[in-house]
């Protein structure tokens, strides 16, 4: 098998449930509904790499980024169903659509562009949702990580075999939108990292250079919900 082949087989089906409302934790509660606002880049990820199959991505990527496709639109769902929950900060919603506008914009490759959001922006807020949010956020968010793992390792691939890189601008577009998301957390710290504003910039920073950020580590053992958390109703279901 080549490489996109085994990425495609390490993929596991789930269907997102409608969850119910719980505890943010406090002093996360502005960032989080920032956070998901930028749900809103799950379809045009979708659209990144849909108008790059109609264009000269590498055959044998064909199958597995059009699954990806599929997951975003699913994703999509999954998010949604939080915001059903917990609601929305009407504010933020506006704000996220005029950056999705500027990513939606910036002319580098679109594979380019999904690879840097995924890595540098989807890879912080999935754990900043599992440490951070109520039980349903924790879940989904624990769900969308491993479908990410899959999309990154394959924008990654079809980076690498085409020769593409992200542009100075684009690392700025991408500074700009983990800023904006973050910038809550600055007045709301309270000697907790995972409320530090620099612990998750930091982490960007090192996921958009190195691939990798050493801190997150320890996201792998963050809590997640115990079964006895969730009404049965709330529980996605796997194939």
């Amino acid at each position: 098998m080549n490489p996109y082949e085994k990425l495609l087989n390490r993929k596991r089906t789930w269907t997102p449930v409608q969850t119910t409302g719980g505890k943010l934790k406090e002093g996360a509660e502005e960032t989080i509904y920032r956070a998901l606002a930028v749900r809103h880049m799950e379809l045009p990820v979708g659209n990144y790499i849909q108008e790059s199959l109609e264009k000269n991505v590498p055959d044998s990527a064909r199958k597995l980024l059009e699954s990806n496709v599929k997951d975003e639109i699913r994703h999509d769902l999954a998010l949604g169903y939080i915001t059903n929950a917990i609601g929305v900060d009407e504010k933020s919603e506006k704000e996220a659509f005029l950056l999705r506008d500027a990513w939606n914009a910036h002319p580098d490759h679109m594979i380019t562009k999904a690879l840097v959001i995924e890595r540098a922006i989807f890879f912080v807020l999935l754990p900043m949702f599992r440490f951070n949010g109520d039980a349903g956020l924790r879940t989904v968010s624990a769900d969308i990580s491993r479908d990410e793992q899959i999309h990154v390792a394959t924008n990654s691939l079809v980076c690498h075999d085409m020769g593409l890189s992200w542009s100075q601008s684009l690392d700025k577009l991408r500074k700009a939108t983990i800023n904006w998301i973050m910038e809550p957390l600055g007045k709301n710290t309270y000697g907790d990292k995972y409320l530090s504003k620099k612990f998750w910039l930091d982490s960007s920073d090192n996921l958009m250079y190195n691939g990798k950020a050493p801190e997150l580590s320890e996201t792998k053992s963050a809590r997640m919900p115990a079964f006895f958390e969730h009404s049965n109703v709330n529980l996605p279901q796997y194939s």
